[in-house]
C-alpha cells in the first residue's frame, strides 16, 4: 500500500494543492503512476476571447484603462484554469515566474496570453525549443527593451537577463558575451496589433561576433543552441526547479547533478526531482506563494471560479494583489521571491480575511466542519499531514466552522508544506 503522506508530499509540489478524493485516488494507483499523471502536458485551451487590442488614439488614458481591462480579464481566467488544472497548470505558472514578465510594462493582455500559450507549447519538453520561442516572444521582447536594440543602438537588457536569470546564472559569462548576444538579437520589432515578432534586416547587425566560445554569423536560433548546450544550463535550471518544488533553498551538490543528469527535457528534469532520495525529506520546509496558497485553498473547497459572480472573482484577484503575488505581474525580472518574506504578520491578516471569504464561498466545506470530529475533518479536507499540539489548541477553540475553515487556512502548517 502506497504511504499516504507520501503521495500527499508529492501532490501538494507538483500541483497547486490536492483534493482529499486526489490524495485517496494517488494511494490506489501508486507513486510512480501518480506522479506520471501529473507530468503529462497541459492541454490545448481555448484562450479567452479578449476582443481586440486597444488603439492608440489621442484619449491615452481611456486606452490604458482597457489595456487594464482585458489584463483583468485575462488574469480571472487564468486563475480558474489554475483552479481546474492540476500538475501542467502548475509548470505554467512556475515558468511564468521563471521568464518573468510583466504586464505592467508589456500593456498587452494579449500578448501576454500569447506568452502563456508558448510556455504551454514548449514548456514540458526539450528546452531548446522553449528558448528558441522564448527569444522571438513578443511580450518578452517588450519587457527586456529587445524592441530598442537596433545596429545603431545595441541594447544590453535581453541579452544578459536571458543568460544570467534564464539559462545559465551569474559566473557564467563575461561582458563580451553580452555584447555579442545583444548584437545576435538586434533588430527584433513587435508587431502589437498582429501579435508577432519579426526581424527587420536594416536595424540588425550581422557581422561575425565571438559568443560562449563561437566564432561566426549567428542568428537567434544559434544563440539558443550554445545556451541550452552550455555545461552550466543544466545545473542552473536543475537548482531552479527544486527550489520551487522541492526545499524552497538550493539543493546540496549531489541532488542537483542527480536532477541535472535527466537532460534537457523538463517533464524529465521533474520527474527526477520528485524521485531524488532528498525529496521526501524537503516535506514542511517550502512555503507556499500566495498564488499557490490560494489556488490550492479554492480547489480543495470545490470553489467553482469560472462559475462565481465577476465580483467575487475580483475580490479573489484583490487578495492576491494584496498578499503580494499578482499574475502577470511580476515585481521585476528576477521574478517573485522564496520563502519567509511571505510570511509576514501583515500576510497572515489578509489570509485570514481571505479565509472568511474563501467559507462563504464554500458552504458545503463549512457544513462538514460542523460534525464530528472536527479537526481531523479539516485536516482531511486540506491535505494537512497534522496540526501541531499549539495549532490543535488554538483550532479546538473555535466554535463557528467558517471562522475554524478560515483559521486553519492561515495556520503554518497550511502555509508551509
Amino acid at each position: 500500500m502506497t504511504d499516504r503522506r507520501e503521495v500527499s508530499h508529492l501532490l501538494r509540489r507538483l500541483t497547486f494543492g490536492p483534493t482529499a478524493a486526489e490524495v485517496d485516488a494517488a494511494v490506489r494507483a501508486g507513486y510512480d503512476a501518480t506522479l506520471a499523471s501529473l507530468l503529462r502536458p497541459a492541454a490545448v485551451v481555448p484562450p479567452p476571447d479578449l476582443g481586440a487590442e486597444p488603439a492608440e488614439q489621442a484619449d491615452r488614458q481611456k486606452v490604458r484603462e482597457e489595456q487594464r481591462a482585458q489584463v483583468g480579464e485575462l488574469v480571472r481566467w487564468w486563475l480558474a484554469r489554475m483552479a481546474e488544472g492540476g500538475g501542467a497548470e502548475k509548470l505554467i505558472f512556475f515558468w511564468h515566474g521563471h521568464w518573468a514578465t510583466s504586464a505592467r510594462k508589456v500593456r498587452s493582455a494579449r500578448l501576454m496570453l500569447g506568452q502563456q500559450q508558448t510556455l504551454r507549447r514548449y514548456g514540458s519538453g526539450d528546452t531548446g525549443p522553449l528558448v528558441r520561442a522564448m527569444l522571438r516572444d513578443p511580450a518578452l521582447i517588450l519587457w527586456l527593451d529587445g524592441q530598442k536594440n537596433t545596429r545603431k543602438a545595441p541594447n544590453e537588457n535581453l541579452a544578459r537577463e536571458v543568460m544570467e536569470l534564464f539559462t545559465l546564472g551569474v559566473g557564467t559569462y563575461g561582458e563580451d558575451d553580452v555584447k555579442a548576444a545583444a548584437r545576435v538579437l538586434t533588430g527584433w520589432q513587435v508587431d502589437r496589433d498582429a501579435g508577432t515578432a519579426g526581424l527587420a534586416p536594416r536595424r540588425h547587425d550581422d557581422r561575425p561576433v565571438t559568443l560562449l566560445g563561437r566564432t561566426g554569423k549567428l542568428d537567434v536560433d544559434a544563440y539558443a543552441d550554445l545556451l541550452v548546450r552550455h555545461e552550466a544550463h543544466l545545473p542552473f535550471l536543475a537548482e531552479r526547479l527544486w527550489v520551487r518544488y522541492g526545499s524552497g533553498g538550493a539543493p546540496t551538490p549531489q541532488t542537483k547533478a542527480r536532477v541535472a543528469a535527466a537532460g534537457r527535457n523538463t517533464t524529465a528534469l521533474l520527474t527526477a526531482v520528485a524521485r531524488d532520495p532528498e525529496f521526501a525529506g524537503t516535506a514542511g520546509t517550502l512555503v507556499k506563494q500566495p498564488v499557490e496558497w490560494l489556488v490550492g485553498a479554492l480547489r480543495q473547497l470545490e470553489v467553482p471560479v469560472a462559475k462565481i459572480a465577476s465580483g467575487e472573482q475580483q475580490k479573489l484577484v484583490n487578495a492576491l494583489r494584496a498578499l503580494g503575488q499578482l499574475p502577470l505581474h511580476p515585481p521585476s525580472v528576477g521574478g517573485w521571491p522564496v520563502g519567509a518574506a511571505w510570511l509576514t504578520t501583515s500576510s497572515t491578516l489578509t489570509r485570514l480575511r481571505t479565509g472568511q471569504r474563501l467559507a462563504a464561498l464554500a458552504p458545503a466545506a463549512v457544513d462538514r466542519l460542523g460534525r464530528g470530529d472536527r479537526l481531523e475533518t479539516l485536516a482531511n479536507l486540506l491535505v494537512v499531514d497534522a496540526w501541531t499540539d499549539r495549532t490543535r489548541a488554538a483550532l479546538s477553540n473555535v466554535k463557528d466552522p467558517g471562522k475554524l475553515l478560515a483559521l486553519a487556512l492561515a495556520s503554518p502548517e497550511y502555509a508551509v508544506h
